[in-house]
């Protein structure tokens, strides 16, 4: 455990971006005692330019505070990105295990499957779900999950096809182990280090998707999310711009922040990156 924090420190923008989402983390579970109240209320006259009257990002043009509404944002967008990244593993990681481990008939089903899904471009799927289950968290959660699950299912397919016959695996086979033992306790955690790395930049591209999603009116119409608040700012972004950019500028850094661990994590799990930075795999 010490030398993986160690090859994660060495790695400067990785320790940037960790520091940055444990802020944003902070911010979303805070959000209740940071602003109380409903982040729908109004709490200023409309339009009021940052600073002013206690408003620290200004407020809308229904004289919400801006501030309010991202730090109550960052609840829904970490939520939903949590959330769907965590189904999609599930459904990712089961299938490329029967894929990888099966192989035959078994792994041709699985990768037609997911060849399936990647036919079809993601935001447009995404879309198309949330609007035949009408737009809520659950729906958003269910369409991104469907979308994010075939890479997964490809990189997990991919170290098992690798692992499956090493001499650990065939040793467990012939001491007459079941296969779900196998996979489960011999092959998975050795296949876990592209896993992780690929679930942190999984929960960057839902939170894009997820804003994408709210930005097009089609997000949780009782939550207050990023993606909304940039929506309701673009029609008059000439006269009040913070509506905007500041939304705008906690998706960059989010979403930055969550690649920058992806790669210290990379970097911390590969025993071959870790020395070319002078770690001790």
């Amino acid at each position: 455990m010490k030398t993986f924090w160690r090859n994660f420190a060495r790695n400067r923008g990785a320790v940037v971006g960790l520091f940055i989402l444990l802020l944003v983390i902070v911010v979303a579970i805070g959000a209740p005692w940071f602003f109380p109240g409903s982040p729908w209320d109004m709490a200023g006259a409309p339009f009021m330019p940052p600073g002013e009257m206690g408003m620290l990002l200004g407020s809308d043009s229904l004289g919400r505070d801006v501030a309010s509404g991202i730090a109550h944002g960052a609840r829904v967008s970490l939520l939903v990105g949590g959330v769907s990244t965590v189904v999609a593993l599930v459904i990712g990681v089961g299938l490329g295990a029967i894929a990888g481990y099966l192989g035959g008939w078994a792994d041709d089903v699985v990768m037609r499957f997911t060849e399936f899904f990647q036919t079809i471009p993601s935001f447009v799927l995404a879309i198309l779900l949330v609007a035949i289950f009408t737009p809520s968290i659950q729906s958003i959660v269910f369409a991104i999950a469907v979308v994010s699950w075939p890479p997964v299912a490809r990189v997990v397919r991919a170290e098992f096809l690798s692992l499956r016959s090493r001499e650990f695996v065939q040793a467990s086979e012939v001491l007459g182990k079941s296969r779900v033992s196998i996979v489960l306790g011999d092959i998975l955690p050795n296949a876990l280090s592209p896993i992780v790395v690929l679930s942190s930049l999984m929960v960057a591209s839902a939170i894009l998707l997820e804003s994408a999603l709210s930005f097009l009116g089609l997000g949780d119409p009782n939550l207050m999310s990023w993606g909304f608040l940039i929506g309701s700012g673009r029609s008059v972004i000439r006269i009040a711009w913070w509506m905007s950019v500041f939304p705008g500028i906690a998706i960059f850094l989010t979403v930055l922040s969550l690649n920058l661990v992806g790669e210290g994590l990379s970097d911390a799990l590969n025993p071959r990156l870790a020395r070319n930075r002078g770690g001790k795999p």
